[in-house]
């Protein structure tokens, strides 16, 4: 699972965002490369959410923000999801009085298809998740949790994204289907796109991904190629418990 060299796809430098007098990321630099899987591990409140909101626009930043060179300082949010950035936040912020195929094709607004255009996204999205074509009338609210964040997911990939960033996809979700959500996220690397992967679920990221950052109180603790990082006394002992096999 090696990257491709050259220009990273993403690259952040020095990255700093404040709530008030509150430094929640200080100084935080990643890059991913085109069809890399990166993971972000770390504890609650370790900044992580505002790191991909940040790289999103939804948060006032200082320091670089470049994806595939291109400086993303000044654009807005809308902006950058033509560009090929999508983020699949940890509460999902789905549309539950919404039937399935209403939500994905909100998915696609910004990307104003044509009819046939919009019908072959909504395909690949079908195949890939047929769960929710089974399901593409009924309301978003009565799916169950693995349904909800399929349909999220399903929902970003109707824009196209080159980048894909998941905020704590296993939230709240059985370990059965935590599997079954991270091999299809894995598997999109094979359509082309690159993941930015936040977790809590360490273990759980490291087995998904390439490479993975510790972030840790606002900063990055420790970085390396995520086999590597699994094998670290400090990350066995504060997040994957020691090398137990749970899936804590």
């Amino acid at each position: 699972m090696s990257a491709t060299t050259g220009t990273p796809m993403l690259e952040v430098g020095d990255l700093r965002v404040a709530y008030g007098r509150v430094e929640a990321v200080r100084g935080v630099s990643i890059a991913l490369q085109p069809g890399q899987i990166v993971s972000v591990i770390g504890p609650n409140g370790a900044g992580k959410t505002t790191l991909l909101s940040a790289v999103m626009g939804l948060l006032p930043s200082q320091g670089a923000l470049r994806f595939e060179g291109e400086d993303l300082r000044g654009l807005d949010v809308e902006a950058r999801v033509e560009r090929g950035l999508c983020l699949v936040p940890e509460t999902r912020e789905l549309f539950g009085e919404l039937p399935v195929l209403d939500n994905l094709r909100l998915g696609a607004y910004s990307r104003r298809l044509r009819p046939q255009a919009l019908r072959d996204r909504l395909d690949s999205v079908y195949a890939r998740f047929p769960r929710l074509a089974e399901r593409r009338t009924q309301r978003a609210d009565t799916l169950s949790g693995g349904e909800r964040q399929m349909l999220a997911v399903g929902r970003a990939l109707m824009s196209a994204p080159r980048l894909l960033m998941l905020d704590e996809p296993s939230l709240g979700l059985a370990p059965l289907i935590v599997r079954e959500i991270l091999s299809i996220v894995r598997a999109l690397r094979e359509d082309g796109v690159s993941i930015l992967l936040v977790e809590q679920n360490a273990r759980a990221a490291l087995e998904s991904s390439d490479f993975g950052y510790v972030l840790e109180t606002g900063e990055i603790a420790l970085s390396g190629d995520s086999a590597a990082l699994s094998e670290d006394a400090r990350v066995r002992a504060t997040y994957l418990g020691g090398g137990a096999d749970d899936d804590a």
